[in-house]
Parts: C-alpha cells; sequence; structure tokens
C-alpha cells in the first residue's frame, strides 16, 4: 500500500504504540572533551521515536518501530537492539542505496555550550521515508501513533510523510507529536519552525518544552503556548525543573493546517478550581512538580518523558499520575549514561507515583534508583 487510502479504517489491533522516525547509530565518548581530543567511542542507538517505542516496551506495552535503514552493517545493529527491548521491528526498511544515519557528541549536557554533536545522517536512508514507501497498514495499526518534528527536518518527503500522517481521517489512532525542535537540522530559520507548529495543531496529544516554544516560535510561558496551540485535546508543557503543565479536558478545536494567526484558546482554570460542571470549551490545567534528580548525562529524558506519560496514558490514569510517570521515566535516563535504560517495575512506580505531595516534593533520585527492591520510603531523600 502506497500512500494513506481515503477513509483509512483500522482493523482490531494488538499493538499500543507505533513510533515512527529515524534512528541512528551513535557513538558516545569513552571521556569528557572536545570531539577532537576523545580517543575512543562506545556505540550505542539514539533516536526520538525508537527511544520512546524501547521505553514502552521494557515498561510492558506493545511498541513497534516504523523507519528506514540502510542494507549495512549499522542497519542491523539497529534493528537487532531495538527489537532486543521487545520493540516489533518488522515494519523497518532496508534501502539498498542509502546507508544508515550515524552520529558523535560529547559527554555534556546538550544545553550546555561545550556540547558537540558530529551527524552523518544527509542522505540517509530514513531521510528517504515518503508518503509512497512507508507501509500505512503498520503505520496505523496501534491505539497511538507517535511521532516528532525531527522527521519533518529531514527531508522534504518526509515532511510531506508527516502531514499525511497528522491529516484528519476516519479511523487515524490518537495521534502523539513531540515537538522536537532541532535548530542545526532546519535551513529556513522561522519558516520551517512555522512548520512544527502546523503539525503541532493536527496532533491530539503534544509535548513541547518552554524552551522550545519560545526558540522556534517566540511563545513565553504555558498559557501562550496553549493559546497557540488550540486544537489538540491535550498540551504537555514541558518546564524543566519547575516540571510539568498539562491542559487537558477541553473539547478539541477545529483542525486547521494553516501554522499561522492560531485563534486564542477559551479560558482556562486551575484543577483546584475545576467542578463537576467544567464546560467542554474548558481546560483542565494541571500542574506537576518535577523531581529532584542527580543526574548522570542529560540525554534522552524527554523521550523517557513522553514513554511514561504514553504509558500511563495507555492505562487509563488520571492526568496528574500521567505526568509523574513520565517525571519517574525520565528520572530512570537522566541517571544512566546513554539514551535508554531499563524503567523501574510498574508496581515500584505506581508506589511513588501515589506519594502525597510532600513525600513526592522530598523525593531526590540517583543511580541505581530503579532496582525492583527498592520500596518509596528507601529512595535517597535529602
Amino acid at each position: 500500500m502506497s500512500g494513506p487510502a481515503a477513509g483509512t479504517a483500522r482493523a482490531a489491533t494488538t499493538t499500543d504504540v507505533v513510533c515512527l522516525g529515524e534512528s541512528m547509530v551513535t557513538f558516545l565518548p569513552s571521556q569528557p572533551g572536545r570531539l577532537a581530543d576523545v580517543p575512543s567511542f562506545g556505540r550505542g542507538i539514539g533516536g526520538a521515536e525508537s527511544n520512546v517505542a524501547c521505553a514502552l516496551a521494557a515498561a510492558g506495552h506493545r511498541a513497534a518501530w516504523v523507519g528506514r535503514v540502510g542494507a549495512d552493517g549499522f542497519g542491523d545493529h539497529l534493528v537487532e537492539t531495538i527489537g532486543g527491548y521487545g520493540v516489533d521491528t518488522s515494519a523497518v526498511r532496508r534501502d539498498p542505496v542509502r546507508p544508515t544515519g550515524i552520529y558523535f557528541r560529547t559527554a555534556t549536557d546538550r544545553g550546555a555550550g561545550a556540547h558537540e554533536v558530529a551527524y552523518y545522517r544527509a542522505g540517509s536512508a530514513a531521510s528517504a521515508m515518503s508518503p509512497a514507501n512507508v507501509p500505512y497498514e503498520e503505520v496505523f495499526a496501534g491505539r497511538v501513533l507517535h511521532l516528532s518534528g525531527i522527521t519533518a527536518a529531514l527531508s522534504a518527503d518526509c515532511l510531506e510523510l508527516l502531514r499525511e500522517l497528522t491529516a484528519p481521517r476516519p479511523g487515524r489512532p490518537l495521534v502523539s507529536f513531540d515537538v522536537n525542535h532541532r535548530p542545526h537540522l532546519w535551513r529556513g530559520g522561522a519558516a520551517d519552525a512555522s512548520v512544527l507548529l502546523e503539525l503541532a495543531r493536527r496532533a491530539d496529544l503534544v509535548f513541547v518544552g518552554e524552551d522550545e516554544a519560545e526558540e522556534a516560535w517566540g511563545i513565553v510561558g504555558a498559557e501562550a503556548i496553549r493559546a497557540a496551540l488550540p486544537e489538540p485535546g491535550v498540551v504537555v508543557v514541558k518546564r524543566g525543573s519547575a516540571g510539568a503543565t498539562v491542559f487537558s479536558g477541553r473539547r478539541p478545536g477545529p483542525r486547521s493546517s494553516n501554522a499561522g494567526g492560531a485563534e486564542s484558546a477559551p479560558a482556562s482554570r486551575s484543577t483546584e478550581e475545576e467542578g463537576a460542571d467544567n464546560a467542554p470549551d474548558t481546560d483542565t490545567v494541571t500542574p506537576v512538580p518535577a523531581l529532584r534528580v542527580d543526574v548522570v548525562a542529560a540525554v534522552g529524558a524527554g523521550d523517557a518523558f513522553a514513554a511514561g506519560f504514553l504509558s500511563a496514558t495507555l492505562r487509563d490514569l488520571p492526568v496528574r499520575e500521567r505526568v509523574r510517570h513520565g517525571h519517574l521515566m525520565a528520572a530512570a535516563a537522566l541517571t544512566v549514561p546513554g539514551d535508554l535504560t531499563e524503567p523501574p517495575a510498574r508496581d515500584h512506580a505506581d508506589r511513588l507515583v501515589a506519594l502525597d505531595d510532600d513525600a513526592w516534593g522530598r523525593l531526590r533520585l540517583g543511580p541505581g534508583w530503579t532496582a525492583a527492591d527498592r520500596a518509596p520510603e528507601e529512595v535517597r531523600t535529602p
């Protein structure tokens, strides 16, 4: 099947989440310092969407990754490693001509001035994904389809694919979209950033950081971000160490592919002010503080947060608990050197999520905190 058929309908599925995007082989430095000075690198994998799929599979969900890799050893490594997490990789396509993308990075935080990343992804197999060569039956086979703005930046064909996948159609699964603004991937500045706003407005669930919204769109503050994204049913604004604020419960607005001139969102009220008479056009606003974490490496946390939130969404947990599960999954990623780690066991995470606000605020998580035999009171506190 090349291209989505009109009125695509999904058959009964056993897949929870399908994640589509590029995964690359990443080379991690053996020591801190400039790329020019690092003597050797260890091999890992990296890719926002495959990271989410791996975390969800490790958390016990049925996850699939759809992508395109080269017919080379790096492609073999990606498919085998991602499959090793329990992710269904049967819909991954191999490109006989284009290579698998790779990149090298330094050990510093992505936001640090000394951070370096060297990408070798131009002309990669993933950049050739398009509406003509993606297996739509597999893409629409889950309860949730998770996408990110990174894919849209890879090529004109990839952008057209994202527009096709986010277009309204009967039987479309819930579309989750992580903005994931990566300025170095875009060439047109503000014009390209507006594409991310367009795609986000076509999704059902959006993850966006306050910092990237300001950088990409010049929008400051959670309320202003929601005003620019009136259509999605749920908007998760990530606020770094301040936590996350979720706008939800409002009837989604009309879908539009026009990124400019977003109409104002309806008035919002805090969770405490909401009552049983909550109008369908009124947001519920749920702020949830972040955890204190002894960070080992600040990579993969955003993908892990999305996986934790989606995991709790699939379980139909309340919004506050969805955010807390996102924070816990992010903490698992922050306390290991690479992008991926084994998440806490579900019952362990559920016990922490159930803590009262004071106990939640006292938590401080460091390396090894996800050990299954640790009870909440044994987690390190100041």
